[in-house]
């Protein structure tokens, strides 16, 4: 069995207030809290004086005015977003209006046709000015960013590397304070991983995901107790399977016991990006429709 992921979930912060995390490093927290946004969106701000924004966060009046006052006097550069969830995404181009500037991202989503919508939903009207891959990289007075392709949570999320001070801007790759969700058809599970390694072997000295505290204790560490998680939940997955559990709601209410039920209809999309993986890979078989719905066996 996995050793526990050390969750970070202490934080003190105001909302619409200004948070100093670095001397590179602000932080003005959206009040949007949720059981997939934790206390909010955090909005990072990147420098002094000519800034970079990562995540600006939901349409909301009052948080677009505490962005303002945080960044009166100073230039906007670039508006980057990890990805193009309606808690990340939609005040982007407005940000990005108002200061004169671009947006960046890797570009639209897969949209996620499902009863249930997860996260805050997808933010099917984005698209960025500038669309960016692997390695492209921004700067201002004494910072650089780079983008880190990071597909699995969306086929479209990019993580952000503060090369100044070895940190990691995860967006949703990975929250200190859960675990995060993979729902296909814009989730898979194998990238998920593949990513999480990734970025696990570029050994950052802190993670600062976008909802909740940053990660500070070795994080590589913390990476690695996710990619054990996502294996240990696979290992639960089979052994459901052996113990004759054919859907992926009777796999749920056993695997996920003890989580908040209302939280069980993501746990299914998170259990089906998991059997789409097994799928793939040749070690379970399914009947009917690749989806909740679908009725999966083992082969053997």
């Amino acid at each position: 069995m996995a050793a526990p992921i050390p969750f970070v979930r202490e934080m003190d912060f105001e909302y619409g207030q200004v948070t100093e995390m670095s001397p590179l490093i602000r932080r003005v927290i959206a009040n949007n809290p949720g059981s997939f946004t934790y206390t909010g969106t955090g909005v990072y701000i990147i420098g002094r004086g000519t800034v970079a924004v990562i995540d600006p966060g939901p349409i909301n009046a009052d948080h677009f005015d505490a962005l303002k006052a945080a960044l009166e006097g100073e230039t906007i550069s670039h508006v980057l977003v990890t990805h193009s969830h309606m808690d990340h995404s939609p005040l982007a181009h407005p940000l990005a209006e108002w200061a004169g500037c671009q947006v960046y991202a890797k570009g639209p989503a897969i949209p996620t046709e499902s009863e249930v919508r997860m996260e805050a939903g997808d933010d099917l009207n984005f698209r960025p000015h500038v669309t960016i891959s692997d390695g492209f990289t921004v700067s201002g007075p004494g910072w650089t960013v780079e983008a880190i392709e990071t597909p699995g949570h969306t086929s479209n999320h990019v993580c952000y590397a503060l090369n100044e001070e070895n940190a990691l801007f995860s967006g949703d790759h990975i929250m200190g304070w859960s675990t995060t969700v993979i729902s296909p058809p814009d989730g898979d599970m194998g990238d998920y991983l593949t990513s999480l390694e990734k970025v696990r072997d570029r050994r950052f000295d802190i993670i600062f995901p976008t909802h909740g505290p940053p990660v500070t204790e070795a994080p590589s560490d913390f990476i690695q107790a996710y990619i054990d998680h996502r294996k240990a939940r696979e290992t639960a997955i089979l052994d459901r399977m052996r113990s004759g559990d054919t859907s992926i709601p009777q796999m749920v209410k056993t695997i996920y016991a003890e989580v908040d039920p209302r939280l069980h209809p993501a746990a299914c999309h998170s259990v089906l990006g998991h059997m789409i993986h097994l799928v793939e890979r040749g070690a379970v078989s399914v009947s009917g429709p690749k989806d909740i719905t679908g009725t999966y066996t083992l082969n053997t």
